[in-house]
């Protein structure tokens, strides 16, 4: 049915996976920084947060992936000749993949994780404090796994994005799940056959990754079920 392009395809979904994985890490990272940047109680941190999370979701993703990738090589090639350095600096498409997508990304996901903050009760907090415990074990005993419970859906929505954005990436020549599927496409005239076997291996990453997030969702909301039979 690929006329032997099955193995290519596969080898080209792995590296989207990996694309995915690294970018989300990036993202997650990001996005807690950006969440405690816009929460923190000093204006121009706060600030800062803001912008980051405003001006990034408002520009196309196909943009900066080529701002980033092209604009990117560009400037730092003008820059290391007076750093001293005159060979030719290519970057690496996955790199700027990975640096682009979790850039991306990482903005909204600092407004999924400042809401999920948010939506704690500050008698939370109160509680813990009050039981002697220090500022770092209330957050990471009291905090973090309210706050996972509370960011799961949102993070769910963003992953799921992440997985179908990263096909974006194949226009800066990363030979991924699309781009290989582009050049069997080309190759046997039959695009029909080649692109609708990417869609199948995007729906099973997809329909797994569900099934994952919502064991996870389900391990962080034990205690608020219990207590509400």
């Amino acid at each position: 049915m690929l006329q032997g392009y099955g193995p290519i395809i596969v080898e080209g979904a792995w590296l989207t996976l990996t694309l995915a994985l690294c970018s989300m890490a990036l993202a997650i990272l990001l996005g807690l920084t950006g969440a405690a940047l816009r929460l923190s109680p000093l204006r121009w941190l706060a600030n800062l947060g803001d912008a980051y999370a405003t001006l990034i979701r408002g520009i196309p993703d196909l943009v900066l992936i080529l701002l980033i990738f092209y604009g990117g090589q560009d400037l730092v090639n003008r820059i290391a000749p007076s750093l001293g350095y005159t060979a030719y600096i290519d970057i690496n498409p996955f790199v700027a993949g990975v640096f682009t997508m979790g850039f991306i990304f990482g903005a909204y996901l600092s407004e999924t994780f400042r809401g999920a903050f948010m939506a704690i009760a500050k008698g939370q907090a109160e509680a813990g404090a009050a039981y002697g415990m220090s500022s770092t074990q209330v957050f990471f005993r009291i905090l973090v796994p309210q706050m996972i419970r509370f960011a799961i859906p949102g993070f769910t929505n963003n992953w799921l994005v992440l997985t179908k954005a990263t096909a974006l990436i194949s226009v800066v020549g990363l030979q991924d799940m699309m781009f290989k599927a582009k050049n069997a496409a080309d190759a046997t005239r039959e695009p029909f056959t080649f692109y609708l076997a990417v869609a199948a291996l995007y729906l099973l990453l997809t329909s797994v990754s569900l099934l994952a997030l919502r064991a996870v969702e389900r391990r962080y909301s034990v205690g608020t079920r219990l207590a509400e039979l």
